[in-house]
């Protein structure tokens, strides 16, 4: 090789060499930023991926009480059901307790006769077709003396509040309702829009049966059957078809829970409130019209539902089976999940307000 190859050799080796040097320099600056990033951010996001509709959904999670860090979580297959103001919650928050503790196998049973309810469930559980309940209301006294009577106790824990919310045709034009304009509306006592500041058109409320379910636009304390509601009421078999025939209907109104109505295309929220000039919505503002809807929908206000400012809420209870049991031990796992950090936000991710 003569002199003059030779240095190109040696210069393009040391070419080769510097840039071999510059990119390993790179790559490990690249690493060791990496790394302190994941230092750093490891402690207070946790990511958690879920299937919900058929689409998957990321949970961030701030650092604190996990699924994982439950303990006694017994280890079988175990029947539960009840309120259908559960339902969301069964869907997103109880996948998400299964693909992390698949030792607790959740099985969903509804009633044999009429519809789910939170009475069904306590029916169920009593009559031992539950290992625990799902209720959108308190226990009742009756209930609590039942299962004396069975030979256990009943324990309720709170892990949720749900709003209860009021719809009304889109057209309606009328600020919104005060909660005893609306007791007296579904009592037969205001039968038209223009004695609460709406238009002269006649009000068709829309509810649940009875039968059923409780008329929780009630106090406990009032004792509100079928039968003292006003004969203009017409009684439907689900929430999707009071929403169609309210949706339908000018003059139409109905009440159910927040996270299943509010965000719906077809019909209006109405903000309620204990006085007229105090009037709160169940809606984050501003109001999404229907004509911007499904591109944008309204959003459940779980501030005001969780502070206490909205007037009509339902606090959500797990009921456990107290009987030193299987039962008992599933119950009280179900409802310590729910109630951990990474439960509290699934719970407000579905669209109810947390307790924590």
């Amino acid at each position: 090789m003569d002199n003059t190859n030779r240095r190109k050799f040696v210069i393009n080796e040391e070419t080769a060499l510097l840039l071999r040097g510059l990119i390993i320099g790179k790559v490990m600056t690249i690493v060791v930023i990496g790394g302190l990033l994941w230092w750093f951010l490891r402690p207070y996001t946790l990511v958690r991926r879920s299937a919900v509709s058929g689409q998957s959904s990321n949970l961030a999670l701030v650092s604190g009480s996990t699924f994982n860090s439950v303990a006694n979580v017994p280890v079988g297959s175990f029947n539960y059901g009840g309120s259908t103001a559960w339902a969301p919650i069964r869907q997103l928050v109880d996948s998400l307790i299964q693909s992390d503790r698949p030792e607790l196998k959740l099985r969903y049973v509804s009633p044999t006769e009429g519809s789910p309810s939170s009475s069904a469930g306590i029916r169920m559980l009593l009559n031992g077709q539950l290992d625990f309940a799902q209720l959108s209301r308190p226990l009742t006294e009756e209930e609590y003396t039942l299962a004396k009577q069975k030979g256990f106790t009943l324990e309720q824990r709170q892990v949720g509040i749900d709003g209860i919310a009021v719809v009304v045709n889109p057209s309606l034009q009328v600020p919104g309702l005060t909660v005893e304009q609306l007791q007296q509306i579904y009592l037969g006592q205001i039968t038209n829009w223009k004695q609460v500041g709406g238009q002269d058109l006649p009000i068709t409320p829309f509810s649940l049966n009875l039968e059923y379910t409780d008329p929780v636009i009630f106090s406990a304390q009032t004792d509100v059957n079928k039968q003292q509601l006003g004969s203009n009421v017409k009684y439907v078999d689900s929430t999707t078809e009071a929403l169609r025939q309210v949706s339908k209907t000018p003059g139409g109104i109905y009440y159910g829970s927040a996270r299943a109505v509010v965000p719906q295309c077809s019909v209006k929220p109405l903000p309620l409130g204990n006085n007229p000039t105090e009037l709160v919505s169940p809606y984050r503002e501003p109001l999404v019209t229907p004509e911007q809807c499904p591109r944008q929908r309204n959003q459940v206000n779980t501030e005001a539902i969780k502070n206490g400012s909205y007037p009509i809420t339902t606090n959500l209870f797990v009921i456990i089976k107290q009987n030193n049991g299987q039962q008992e031990q599933a119950g009280e796992a179900y409802a310590n999940l729910l109630l951990t950090d990474q439960g509290q936000q699934a719970i407000e991710q579905a669209g109810f307000a947390g307790v924590r």
